[in-house]
């Protein structure tokens, strides 16, 4: 299968400090690929250059065949590609529905004469029936944002990325630390969702912290430690390799594939 993903030498600066060297990496349709590595590995520069918040000091980014350079991130998603943040980001005064809704009519445009509140009805409901956002019915859906527990905001946002995408199941999801700041209950309801989104087509790239969440979804792993990335594979290929052991896993580190997402 070709990639729809291609990354080759990514490079950026921060004055004279190098945060990515060289990164190269390939990403098909329907993986669930993580991103992982120590603080300062360089993991929000790779997402913030994919996703067009910054632009790399050398290399190319290809979606499906398409040079990504000097796009802005509203081109990037007509065209593909959507991000989540560490912190989840949503419009804590609107409702939870209007905030699908916003999503969903930015994507075909917005009119000063638009009523928010009438339009993309149908489709605001199944995002939010796909993401468990509908538990507590319109009382839930109806009120702020902002009285959402944190995972319902991170869920919420998920359901942004994925709507605001002109054919979900054809995208990019990139997805940075998905799980943190949720309870472990909260951090597997989470990764299963991320993990459906793979497994109906959606091609997923991840960063994370929680290693549960890191070898028991994906399906590939790409480790980059001071900017360059330094092994890449199989799970449990990553779970054994020497260096990734000694500078970030840890020695004792047990690898469980699958376990509690099995």
């Amino acid at each position: 299968m070709s990639p729809v993903l291609q990354v080759q030498n990514l490079s950026q600066n921060y004055g004279g400090v190098q945060a990515l060297k060289a990164v190269n990496f390939e990403l098909k349709v329907g993986q669930c690929v993580a991103m992982i590595g120590p603080n300062g590995a360089g993991k929000s520069t790779c997402f913030a250059c994919l996703a067009g918040q910054q632009k790399p000091a050398e290399g190319e980014i290809r979606w499906r065949g398409k040079v990504l350079a000097n796009l802005p991130p509203h081109v990037r998603k007509k065209g593909g590609v959507a991000r989540t943040f560490q912190v989840a980001q949503v419009f804590e005064a609107l409702t939870v529905l209007q905030n699908l809704q916003l999503v969903l009519k930015a994507s075909v445009g917005v009119s000063v004469f638009d009523s928010l509140d009438r339009c993309f009805v149908k489709e605001a409901h199944e995002w939010a029936d796909k993401m468990a956002l509908n538990e507590g019915g319109s009382k839930t859906l109806d009120a702020p944002a902002s009285d959402l527990s944190y995972g319902g905001k991170k869920r919420l946002e998920l359901a942004m990325a994925m709507a605001g995408l002109p054919d979900a199941q054809a995208g990019l999801l990139l997805l940075d630390e998905p799980a943190a700041g949720l309870s472990p209950s909260e951090r597997a309801d989470m990764m299963l969702r991320v993990k459906a989104l793979a497994l109906q087509g959606t091609t997923v790239l991840y960063t994370e912290h929680n290693m549960d969440a890191v070898f028991g979804v994906a399906d590939w792993v790409l480790v980059l430690i001071g900017g360059q990335l330094v092994a890449q594979g199989l799970p449990h290929e990553v779970a054994a390799h020497p260096l990734v052991r000694e500078k970030y896993l840890g020695q004792s580190f047990v690898f469980n594939q699958g376990a509690p997402y099995a």
